[in-house]
């Protein structure tokens, strides 16, 4: 925290910040939590954007760097004498010295976070659950539950479960989608039917050996899961697509040639799969770029799954109640 921040701000890869909080407060450390709270004009990050401060860790980004440095200062004199800050910076800022390069004006709330606060508890545990959560904070006061019950003056901000892409496959392609899935920020399961004994050399991806049924029930198909079937064996996707599609995951994916899909189609419905549940079908998989390359399809594929997220996402905040402060919606 005394330092300056590094050179390179690879510090601001993870979008998450549950993990860096937890890990701080894990360590019996407090943590500096800073969340955008407003904006004005636009701004490169989005409201609700947040960034972790401790000793020895800088975890997010607010700014693309206009404005993070400063903030570690002031996280820093949030950690040592508790209290928190409302920084503004842009348009009506105390500190004109510091220019935002966008011309926007954000808002942010830095609070201090002991290692047994109550509202991180319940944070962390509803994400064990996988249950969404409203962290609701006015930077003395705060809360955390399944309800978002704020008062005047209050952020809130949603924090959902963590999306899950089990990819069904094991050619280039197949592990092209997990890594890049990994990359970012899905919990990421490659399943290979009676594969080999070693998992893939694929960093923060799982593995699993079984058939696609068995491994998606295990994997657990909820409305925070996507499922990407690449496999080539007609019988291995036949068997992943009757296990995800009657499923709550939002997005299920099909590789596969586009002059078969009318013949896997009617066979879904032969084995009782309705046309609700088809509806969720993306055939081919990804957004349409062109390409066909494993990175190229990749990149396709990932890029529909964030789509469809952000697009959940928005939906789930505009059905907040209008009587309350507005709702960050999480990714």
């Amino acid at each position: 925290m005394d330092a300056p921040l590094p050179d390179w701000p690879i510090y601001g890869l993870a979008e998450d910040q549950r993990p860096a909080l937890r890990a701080v407060l894990a360590s019996g450390r407090p943590a500096a939590l800073a969340t955008i709270s407003a904006l004005g004009d636009g701004g490169p990050r989005p409201v609700g954007a947040q960034m972790v401060f401790a000793e020895g860790l800088i975890s997010g980004f607010l700014s693309g760097g206009c404005v993070e440095g400063d903030v570690a200062l002031h996280a820093r004199a949030c950690l040592a004498d508790g209290q928190p800050r409302r920084l503004v910076y842009g348009e009506g800022s105390p500190w004109p010295d510091i220019r935002l390069l966008c011309g926007a004006r954000i808002e942010i709330l830095v609070e201090r976070v002991a290692p047994d606060d109550a509202a991180a508890a319940t944070l962390f545990r509803l994400e064990a659950a996988r249950r969404p959560a409203f962290w609701v904070s006015d930077g003395r006061r705060r809360l955390c539950g399944e309800a978002p019950e704020g008062w005047p003056g209050a952020l809130i901000r949603r924090h959902d479960p963590v999306w899950r892409l089990a990819v069904i496959g094991a050619d280039p392609t197949a592990l092209a989608i997990a890594r890049l899935g990994a990359q970012s920020g899905l919990e990421t399961t490659l399943v290979r039917s009676r594969g080999p004994a070693a998992p893939p050399p694929l960093a923060d991806v799982a593995y699993s050996r079984d058939a696609p049924g068995p491994a998606l029930a295990a994997i657990g198909l909820d409305a925070w899961t996507a499922v990407a079937v690449c496999s080539h064996d007609i019988e291995t996707d036949h068997e992943a697509l009757l296990a995800a599609l009657p499923s709550p995951a939002p997005y299920v994916g099909l590789l596969g040639a586009r002059k078969r899909l009318a013949e896997r189609m009617a066979r879904l419905r032969a084995d009782g799969i309705d046309g609700t549940a088809l509806t969720k079908l993306r055939a081919p998989i990804g957004l349409d770029l062109g390409g066909k390359a494993p990175w190229d399809v990749a990149v396709a594929a990932i890029g529909e799954v964030i789509s469809l997220k952000t697009r959940l996402q928005s939906e789930v905040g505009r059905a907040q109640s209008p009587d309350l402060p507005p709702v960050l919606v999480s990714s």
